[in-house]
């Protein structure tokens, strides 16, 4: 007997490429639109598995799963959505959905999704109070959506998770989310940075020290271990972290307790460890550097971050977020073109999201209009481009000099015929890199979809020759 599967979603384009997709795999599926037809459909007939988009034309399908509970108790729930924020995967995460799939998603994925749905038939429990999360943790890209669905992952768990990515990444912003969004909330979050600290005082700043117990040591102190009891302990670049003082934690980690330096009494714990690092702990292990069995114990949930360079359709949206964030800081309230974020993503930004930051506060400060163009991003910061490593991109400027040398002046205007030559490959990357997706394309590029659409056609690039072939 086929399983029965609902969609609720008002594209109908995307309703269709799910639907056939899951009909070949033998499921019995039923689309819909709208709430009222889906509360319809569920109070008359028995569904194995509901997928829901979030924005549907009568209202918030995530926010309505409670009712759908009332109807179908043990039903499984995937939510599918356009809304690619970390507040959405939590919400789905706090209604006990089966699986969140940002858009675009993998079809291969989605289907094995309703597969291990209908296998499981996990029973639902109440949802939780819904959080709402204002932390800066912003992207569309599938990098962060996967970062994204990881954060969710752990939120109902104590499992120790290693945070890895470049400096400036964001690495304590996802330890933040971690706590502030799970069950550990009401605790406290202590972070420490394994590199700032000498590495003689480490031991005393982690686990705290008793009076006497070495040259300076006045008065007792308590160390971080015990001020993040019942919280979460982060532990940032811990690959900074001397061979004694891991030794240490390892026995710290093992057991679940401490001993303060020159004390005599173990103390019990209970903290969630979140560790971070900017290294390749592989090659410190190798050599000795860092123990492979701390390594081990700290790598349970690895989230890996992007590089900004790596997510570049997520400027756009960064860019706008600091510029908020600069107005609320007391400079003054600017607007951006889409020219001037074009601009920005085409930067190598090697300190990534807080290099970034710290560019748009610079224009916010700086710019002399209230709107900030690609002339204003120039004047600021001058006119830099990406080559994707990490020299400087002397080619880029070689070939415009070798075409003017070629063409002159025969096609118009100088910048138009430059324009002119550069566009059509530049969005033809584009979308190569996207597979044809023109929502993604036109992130990518820092410019309006629309825009995008119309200087498609007259260029005369046809999207679908770049869609990823089944």
């Amino acid at each position: 007997m086929s399983h029965a599967v609902l969609l609720v979603e008002d594209d109908r384009a995307i309703a269709t490429v799910i639907s056939e997709a899951l009909r070949e795999e033998g499921y019995d599926v039923t689309a819909c639109e709208s709430l009222a037809r889906r509360d319809e459909l569920v109070g008359v007939r028995h569904f194995d598995v509901m997928l829901t988009d979030v924005m549907l034309e009568d209202g918030d399908g995530l926010a309505s799963i409670d009712h759908v509970r009332e109807l179908a108790p043990d039903m499984p729930v995937i939510v599918l959505s356009a809304q690619n924020t970390l507040d959405t995967a939590v919400r789905a995460s706090d209604s006990h959905a089966f699986e969140y799939f940002p858009k675009p998603f993998d079809l291969d994925e989605l289907t094995q999704a309703v597969r291990q749905a209908v296998a499981n038939r996990p029973s639902v429990s109440a949802p939780g109070d819904e959080e709402d999360s204002a932390l800066p943790l912003i992207g569309r890209s599938p990098a962060m959506q996967s970062v994204f669905r990881m954060i969710t992952r752990v939120l109902r768990n104590d499992l120790t998770v290693l945070v890895t990515g470049e400096s400036g990444t964001g690495k304590e912003l996802v330890a933040e989310a971690i706590h502030q969004l799970g069950a550990r909330k009401t605790g406290p979050f202590v972070a420490v940075n394994m590199a700032a600290i000498p590495h003689e005082l480490l031991e005393s700043e982690l686990f705290g020290h008793e009076r006497g117990a070495f040259t300076g040591a006045v008065s007792q102190q308590i160390g971080k271990f015990e001020q993040a009891n019942g919280g979460t302990l982060f532990l940032d670049e811990i690959g900074d972290m001397p061979p004694d003082a891991q030794t240490r934690l390892l026995r710290a980690l093992q057991s679940g307790r401490i001993r303060r330096v020159g004390g005599r009494q173990e103390i019990g714990v209970d903290v969630r460890i979140i560790a971070a690092t900017n290294r390749d702990l592989a090659p410190m292990i190798e050599d000795g550097r860092f123990r492979e069995d701390l390594f081990y114990r700290l790598n349970v949930v690895p989230i890996p971050l992007p590089a900004l360079r790596e997510r570049r359709e997520d400027i756009g949206a960064l860019v706008k977020h600091f510029l908020g964030q600069a107005a609320s800081e007391g400079l003054p309230r600017r607007q951006i073109t889409d020219d001037a974020i074009a601009a920005l993503a085409a930067r190598r930004w090697p300190g990534n999201v807080r290099e970034l930051r710290n560019v748009v506060f610079r224009l916010a400060l700086l710019a002399r209009e209230d709107i900030i163009d690609v002339d204003s991003v120039a004047d600021t910061i001058g006119t830099e481009i990406s080559t994707g490593s990490g020299a400087p991109d002397s080619g880029f400027s070689a070939a415009i000099d070798g075409w003017l040398a070629e063409n002159g002046n025969s096609h118009g205007t100088l910048y138009h015929a430059v324009l002119a030559s550069f566009e059509k490959p530049l969005f033809e990357h584009a979308l190569r890199m996207t597979e044809g997706n023109q929502l993604r394309a036109a992130q990518l590029l820092g410019i309006n979809r629309n825009t995008l659409r119309k200087r498609l056609g007259e260029l005369d690039i046809a999207p679908e020759v770049f869609a990823r072939r089944r």
